[in-house]
C-alpha cells in the first residue's frame, strides 16, 4: 500500500465512525416520531380542531343546523355574563360541587391508601375493593344509585334506627346535590386511592425508621417525610379531580337532570341544553363551553404551578 493510499484511508476512517452513529440517532427520533404520531393525528382531529371551530363558532348565531351564520362578535358572551341567570347559576353550582369533590375525594383517597398500605396482609384485597367501583360506567352507577335513593333507603327507613334515611334523596334541591356528591366519590376514590398507593410504595423505608427513632409521632411523619415524598401523586391527583368535576356531565344527567328544576344544573348540561333544547343555540353553546375551558386552564394551571413548586422543594 502506498503512502497515498494510507494517508486517505486514516482520513476517511473518522468519517464512517461519525455516520453511523448519526444514522443510530436519527433512526431513533424516526420510531419515536412514529410512536407518537398515531396518538398526535387523533389528538389533532378529535380534540385541537374542534377546540379551535368552537371558539369560532363562539362568535357567531350559528345554530348548528343552517349552514348560513353569522359573526355577532362578543354578544354571546356578554349574555352569559350578564343576562343568562341559568348559566350563572351552574356556575357557581359547579364551582361548589368542584370544591367538595377536590377536598373530600383527594382526603378520603390518601387516608385509604395511608390505612392499607400500613397492613402487612389483605392488602391486595382491599385495594381491589376500593377499586372496583372505577371499574363501572359512571352512568351505570349513577341509575343504580337512583334505584338505590328511590326504592331501598325508603324501605330502611322505616326501621327506627335508619329513620335518618327517610329523605328525599333526588327530588329536594339540598339533598340532590349530596345524592350526586355520594356517587361521584363512590365511583371515583378507588382510582385516586391506587395512584396514592403505587407512590407511597416509592417512600424509602429508611426515611420513616429514621422519623420513627428521632420521635416523630405519626403525623409529623405524614407531614415532614410522606407527604414531601409523594408530592408528584398529589399533582396528578389534584388536576384529576379539578378536570373531572368542572366537567361533570354524566352522573347529573342520569340521576337529576339538573333538577328539581335547574337547581342542580351542572355547566356542562346548561351548554347541553342550550344547544341542543334551547332553539339550537349552538354559538350561544360554544360560547359557554369556552368560558368552561378558559377557567379550567387558569385554575388547572394555577394548581399544577403550586404543587409542582412543593414538589421541587421536595
Amino acid at each position: 500500500m502506498s503512502m497515498k493510499e494510507s494517508v486517505a484511508e486514516s482520513r476517511n476512517t473518522p468519517s464512517i465512525d461519525l455516520a453511523i452513529p448519526k444514522r443510530k440517532t436519527l433512526n431513533k427520533y424516526l420510531r419515536l416520531i412514529l410512536f407518537v404520531l398515531p396518538a398526535f393525528i387523533f389528538y389533532f382531529v378529535f380534540l385541537f380542531i374542534p377546540t379551535i371551530g368552537a371558539g369560532v363558532y363562539s362568535f357567531t348565531n350559528w345554530n348548528g343546523l343552517n349552514p348560513a351564520y353569522d359573526f355577532v362578535g362578543f354578544s354571546n358572551y356578554v349574555e352569559a355574563f350578564t343576562e343568562d341567570m341559568a348559566f350563572r347559576h351552574s356556575f357557581f353550582f359547579t364551582l361548589k360541587y368542584t370544591a367538595f369533590v377536590f377536598v373530600i375525594q383527594n382526603v378520603v383517597a390518601l387516608s385509604l391508601a395511608l390505612l392499607i398500605e400500613s397492613r402487612t396482609r389483605s392488602k391486595g384485597f382491599f385495594r381491589t375493593i376500593f377499586f372496583m367501583p372505577n371499574m363501572i360506567s359512571l352512568i351505570i352507577s349513577a341509575l343504580m344509585f337512583s334505584f338505590i335513593f328511590t326504592n331501598v333507603l325508603p324501605e330502611l327507613s322505616q326501621h327506627a334506627l335508619l329513620s335518618v334515611l327517610d329523605q328525599p334523596w333526588i327530588g329536594n334541591a339540598k339533598v340532590s346535590f349530596y345524592s350526586i356528591l355520594i356517587v361521584s366519590l363512590w365511583q371515583g376514590i378507588g382510582y385516586m386511592m391506587v395512584i396514592y398507593m403505587a407512590a407511597l410504595q416509592g417512600v424509602p423505608k429508611q426515611l420513616k425508621e429514621a422519623s420513627m427513632i428521632d420521635g416523630a409521632n405519626i403525623f409529623q411523619r405524614l407531614r415532614h417525610v410522606i407527604l414531601p415524598m409523594i408530592m408528584h401523586a398529589i399533582t396528578i391527583c389534584s388536576f384529576l379531580t379539578l378536570n373531572g368535576a368542572f366537567k361533570v356531565f354524566d352522573v347529573v344527567y342520569a340521576l337529576t337532570q339538573g333538577g328539581p328544576g335547574t337547581s342542580t344544573q351542572v355547566i356542562t348540561l346548561n351548554i347541553y341544553e342550550e344547544a341542543f333544547s334551547n332553539n339550537f343555540r349552538f354559538g350561544y353553546a360554544n360560547s359557554k363551553a369556552m368560558i368552561l375551558f378558559i377557567v379550567v386552564m387558569i385554575i388547572t394551571l394555577i394548581q399544577v404551578r403550586v404543587t409542582k413548586g412543593k414538589e421541587l422543594e421536595a
